[in-house]
């Protein structure tokens, strides 16, 4: 769920990936051709071995579907580190984005209905979904939102660790301003899954886990499958997530990802080897199953054709040229690995990854899932290896390659950690008591920060994620750089008035700023508000108290003014935070509003 690619250009390698998508659709009629497995993988025990030691791994499980059986799946080390309990072909793991492919499919059964279109923009089939602007609305298709080509950038610190529902990430999708037009840019967003999941809910009338266990995970007998961690733990085999320490080569154990359900279509199945060779058998046999059309060939069909290209990246930056042409239809890559086309996708979420793919002409698919985030590169190296040992090919040295830059990289962080702190400006002092920095901050997408005071210091609590922020510099604070968590960095700002408003930190691909919540309206004093009032002029105009919606100035002729609460009797206009409207009361009546401006104060006496 955290990959993101640049685009290429795309019509000459839309046809040349047509063109062998269409011999794969005529070979898929073919019988599979004879592969002596055991003898094609004669050596793979001892490199797994070896791979485990190089890259420090706690477990691997390897599966391989040859035409429409399972013909290999073996696990290698640990599903529980700890206990020292064997990978099997049965042990659960997340299988995080590879879930994507599921919904793309679930959406194709609903196009084949009528009831969404790939093409058309999806405000038509779905009015209540809402983008950024009219042009956006009028413009996004289901296929753009499910090939990662709306221009809209993936804000994943909207979901992750958060407990927002489906429903409200669909809600939220509003919010998110595009950095590129749509259709000239591959960038990976999980929530356009959420958001054709919803949709797929709206128009089935079914929430989306229910559908894919309907009308895809029972006729396929994924029968262990899930959609959550407490789900899975009631199976006696399950993989456990231990990852190694970032400064050192410690495996630890850390906790479930349990937070996916809001952003479930994206990411949230949970499943095995045995089960996941079922969904791989039916995507390498035109949607059959065991004799049976479980899945819709045509819908199939859609979601490999290329809807967006991607550059040759690890040719041009590193060399390396197995890997050519990528491009993302609908929930899958397809590329050519050394002339031979291959569609997958790779799934990461906190402690397991998976890739899911297969070789459309040759009839070979390969599952691979990998414990640990340090191992999280390998299930590409994996993947390829067991390809190139199936067609004879001379192996590539994918996983030296990979685990060089691992440990380089690894290298790298511990250095640059140890060098926190750059660029601070000593003796500075915040603007404000600390305790003035304290309170809710919102923001329409990202939801809710909350600054508190403990202990005489600072803490941040954003999704879930809950640290101390010491003072760095003026009015910015850090958190420490925790192991888990990461390390997060608040600089404050005050409004005209003079008081702690805003909180400013980098999410995702900017700087998003959080704006304090305002005060809660006192219902009681909003009606004593309520009244006729007149300026020094004689203009007259009233204050109005609407129940759920709050106080208005309401003048003749001109729009109204919403008030926000600001501190008792003060209020802020929208649109001027430089102005401030106070009421005044005498004796426990209200007698008069003052408009308070940097050029002055207006006072209007409240009319009986």
């Amino acid at each position: 769920m955290f990959s993101s690619q640049r685009f290429l250009t795309k019509v000459t390698f839309a046809l040349v990936v047509f063109a062998a998508l269409g011999a794969s659709t005529r070979a898929q009629g073919q019988a599979a051709p004879a592969i002596d497995v055991d003898q094609k993988l004669a050596g793979f025990d001892a490199f797994m071995e070896k791979t485990l030691k190089d890259w420090n791994a706690p477990g691997i499980g390897v599966g391989i579907v040859v035409g429409d059986k399972l013909v290999f799946a073996k696990g290698y080390g640990y599903r529980d580190y700890e206990k020292k309990l064997p990978v099997t072909g049965q042990t659960m793991y997340t299988i995080a984005s590879n879930t994507k492919l599921f919904t793309a499919v679930a959406a194709g059964m609903l196009v084949e209905e009528g009831k969404l279109t790939w093409d058309r923009p999806i405000k038509e089939s779905v009015p209540t979904i809402e983008f950024y602007n009219s042009y956006l609305n009028n413009t996004i298709t289901l296929r753009d939102m499910l090939s990662h080509r709306t221009g809209i950038t993936r804000h994943d610190s909207i979901w992750y660790k958060s407990d927002y529902s489906t429903k409200e990430l669909f809600e939220r999708l509003k919010y998110l301003e595009p950095k590129e037009s749509p259709r000239q840019i591959f960038l990976y967003n999980n929530m356009m899954y959420a958001g054709a999941g919803y949709a797929i809910e709206l128009q089935s009338g079914q929430p989306w886990a229910q559908f894919v266990r309907e009308r895809i995970l029972q006729p396929l007998n994924m029968n262990s499958t899930v959609f959550t961690i407490a789900d899975m733990l009631k199976q006696p085999d399950v993989g456990v997530p231990f990852t190694e320490r970032r400064d050192s080569f410690e495996l630890y154990k850390i906790p479930y990802y349990e937070d996916q359900q809001g952003v479930a279509p994206a990411g949230a199945i949970i499943s095995n080897i045995e089960d996941m060779s079922h969904w791989l058998i039916a995507l390498m046999n035109n949607g059959q199953y065991n004799g049976k059309q479980v899945l819709p060939a045509k819908a199939l069909a859609a979601t490999m054709e290329p809807a967006i290209a991607l550059p040759n990246a690890a040719g041009l930056t590193r060399g390396w040229w197995e890997v050519l042409n990528q491009a993302y239809g609908m929930g899958r890559w397809t590329a050519s690995y050394r002339g031979h086309l291959i569609a997958f996708h790779g799934g990461d979420l906190p402690g397991f990854h998976s890739q899911i793919s297969f070789m459309p002409n040759e009839h070979i698919g390969v599952i691979v899932f990998v414990i640990g985030n340090h191992t999280a590169p390998l299930y590409n190296p994996l993947s390829f290896n067991v390809y190139e040992r199936l067609l004879g090919m001379e192996p590539t040295p994918w996983t030296d390659r990979f685990l060089d830059i691992r440990l380089k990289g690894k290298k790298a962080g511990t250095e640059a950690r140890s060098k926190e702190g750059f660029g601070r400006v000593s003796d500075t002092k915040p603007s404000h008591a600390l305790g003035d920095y304290a309170g809710e901050y919102e923001h329409p997408a990202y939801g809710s920060l909350k600054i508190a005071m403990k202990d005489n210091a600072l803490q941040f609590d954003f999704h879930k994620i809950i640290l101390p922020l010491t003072h760095f510099h003026y009015d910015r604070f850090d958190t420490p750089n925790d192991e888990e968590n990461g390390k997060w960095s608040m600089n404050f700002s005050t409004n005209p008035q003079g008081d702690i408003d805003k909180a400013t930190m980098s999410l995702d691909e900017g700087e998003v700023t959080f704006v304090r919540r305002p005060a809660k309206l006192d219902e009681a004093a909003a009606q004593r508000i309520a009244g006729n009032y007149e300026t020094v002029t004689g203009a007259k105009f009233q204050v109005v108290f609407r129940p759920g919606s709050g106080l208005f100035i309401v003048t003749p002729g001109a729009p109204d003014q919403k008030l926000v609460p600001y501190k008792p009797l003060k209020f802020h206009l929208p649109e001027f935070s430089d102005v401030l409207i106070e009421f005044v009361e005498d004796n426990g009546q209200i007698t008069a509003l003052r408009q308070i401006t940097p050029a002055g104060v207006f006072v209007s006496k409240r009319r009986q």
